[in-house]
């Protein structure tokens, strides 16, 4: 459970620093950029004090990368230019949990408590009452559905991926070659991001294809971008997905992803003090519900 809060906090920090990213890049080409950083430095650790590319998930394990960091975050910046982050952050952290575990269950078979399932419905509660977006009269009804459902797809993505992940893991132990450990987690995490890079990238050569390119800066300004893009790319794709891999090695997806579901919540002070949010009451009461949901959690846990 350790693993998931570090991962709640450096998705956080990796929140903020996209949300200035993409005042100077393109959502599309800031998600390329982070994830070819995050390959470079995951890669590096990965093979000198990791696995590499091996171990027989490994072809599970990219498909899951394509999955979670290609069609889900390519889905999640369609949604974020439509409805904006509010109601993007709500569908995706509120419905990857959920859906996860249903299709852990399902394909799987690895059902969760019935405390798990109260604990992690409170967390959800708690992040829809702090996120909850007020009505959006500025909105055109196809404009909102269309969000709704890239928001849909991005959240199937990230809860799809995740349960892809385990499957690697099973897939791992069976073959007599378990993932466990930091090391492993680092290893899978690139992996992973390696299949999300390539989707990412042939979605860019697409929309330049078809002559729709990415938003165009000069080159002061694109050279203001890099210390975010670096430090967004340590924090996100590198240590967040990280400590995210080495929390699913020990826990299934139902106990996790309603944990990592509060980092709208904890990114709410980093947004304070980068001048980007005011919370209101209902952040703050929303706050406390999720916090005393991850506590229910880890202590039925143990």
């Amino acid at each position: 459970m350790f693993a998931a809060l570090l991962t709640t906090l450096f998705f956080s920090l990796s929140a903020v620093s996209a949300k200035r990213a993409t005042t100077i890049l393109s959502g599309t080409e800031v998600n390329l950029w982070r994830l070819a950083i995050a390959v470079v430095m995951l890669g590096v650790f990965a093979h000198t004090f990791g696995h590499g590319l091996n171990g027989p998930g490994l072809g599970i394990l990219l498909l899951s990368g394509c999955v979670g960091f290609g069609i889900g975050d390519l889905a999640f910046f369609q949604a974020l230019t439509r409805v904006g982050s509010r109601i993007s952050l709500l569908l995706v952290h509120c419905l990857a949990a959920p859906m996860a575990a249903a299709i852990e269950w399902l394909w799987l078979g690895n059902a969760v408590s019935a405390s798990t399932i109260l604990c992690g419905c409170i967390i959800l509660a708690g992040v829809a009452l702090a996120l909850s977006p007020q009505e959006n009269p500025h909105l055109a009804r196809r404009t909102l559905w269309i969000g709704i459902v890239f928001g849909a797809i991005a959240a199937l993505g990230q809860g799809f991926g995740a349960v892809l992940s385990r499957k690697a893991y099973d897939f791992s132990a069976v073959a007599g070659q378990p993932i466990e450990g930091f090391s492993w987690g680092m290893t899978v995490a690139y992996q992973r991001v390696l299949g999300g890079l390539a989707v990412s990238g042939l979605f860019l050569l697409y929309l330049n294809s078809q002559k729709k390119p990415a938003l165009q800066t000069d080159g002061p300004s694109k050279l203001r971008v890099w210390p975010w893009l670096l430090f967004n790319a340590l924090m996100g794709p590198t240590l967040g997905v990280g400590c995210y891999q080495w929390s699913l090695l020990n826990h299934p997806t139902g106990e996790i992803l309603p944990i990592v579901a509060t980092t709208p919540l904890v990114v709410i002070p980093f947004a304070i003090f980068m001048k980007e949010e005011k919370p209101t009451a209902r952040s703050i009461m929303g706050g406390v519900i999720a916090i005393i949901g991850v506590i229910g959690m880890v202590t039925f846990r143990r």
